[in-house]
Parts: C-alpha cells; sequence; structure tokens
C-alpha cells in the first residue's frame, strides 16, 4: 500500500491532494515545521517537526518507501526521495525521475547562482489554475502507474 508525503509548508495543492487520496483510499501524510488546519480524517495525519533547516526534509527521507509518493517542489528533497524508490511530484504536476533530476538539480544551482550575482530575479510565475489540473492529471497517473505494477 503505498502512502502519499507532503511537504506541506506552503503546498498549495494540498487540497488536491486530499481529494484524490479518498478516491483511492490512500494515506497521506503532512509534514511542516508547525501546526496547520487540516481535515480530520482516519487517513490523515500531520506530523509536525523541529524548526530546523531541512528537518521536514530529512523527516520524509526517513520514512518514505519505494514506490510511496512525495509531493514537493524542493528539488533536492526530490532527488533524495528518488534515491529511495520513492515516485516525486512538483506542486505544478511536474514529475521528477532519475532521468530529470540532473537537469532539474543543475538547473537550480545555475538559477541560484545567477540571482546571487543579480544578473536575475523574480521567481517562477504565479501558480495557477493550468497547474492546479496539471497537477491532478499527473498525481492520478502516478498512483495508476504504481497499482500496475510500473
Amino acid at each position: 500500500m503505498l502512502d502519499i508525503y507532503v511537504d506541506a509548508d506552503g503546498c498549495p495543492v494540498k487540497q488536491e491532494v486530499y481529494r484524490v487520496a479518498q478516491r483511492y483510499g490512500l494515506k497521506v501524510i503532512l509534514v511542516a515545521n508547525h501546526w496547520m488546519r487540516h481535515p480530520q480524517r482516519d487517513w490523515l495525519t500531520l506530523q509536525v517537526v523541529e524548526a530546523q533547516f531541512d528537518g521536514a526534509d530529512d523527516w520524509i527521507v526517513e520514512h518514505v518507501a519505494e514506490q510511496d509518493i512525495v509531493i514537493t517542489s524542493d528539488i533536492p528533497l526530490a532527488s533524495r526521495c528518488l534515491k529511495k524508490g520513492a515516485r516525486v511530484l512538483g506542486h505544478r504536476g511536474r514529475g521528477f525521475t532519475e532521468d530529470s533530476i540532473g537537469d532539474a538539480l543543475a538547473t537550480r544551482e545555475l538559477m541560484s547562482h545567477l540571482r546571487d550575482m543579480g544578473t536575475v530575479g523574480g521567481g517562477p510565475p504565479p501558480f495557477d489554475n493550468g497547474n492546479r489540473s496539471q497537477f491532478l492529471q499527473e498525481l492520478d497517473q502516478i498512483i495508476q502507474a504504481v497499482k500496475r505494477g510500473r
């Protein structure tokens, strides 16, 4: 049985995860640095971790198992979870794989360097309904693939 771990601090798709998890009968573990309001359901738990650097990330990596699903936009966390055999999906519906994570890490590092130099500014475009729709589609596809054993 697969579980869904959500890097919950600032996650814009928690409601979507709840709906999909309930439909498939999956357990959801929200991992955050502080308490947050969430539906009281037997399949949904909130794990509050110490507010230390990467505390939530470390907890997720320690507990995630092969074929579990991790929802995060944190690329280094995605990389660590992939190494444990988990499936990883970003908030905007971008799935991370062993084939794509290297490019994502390199791009992240390059953009960080360019921002530090003052060459580029700003961040990603605003989160919109298209991102929400893409996320739902990809999450459903990942769950189906895991259930079929792929």
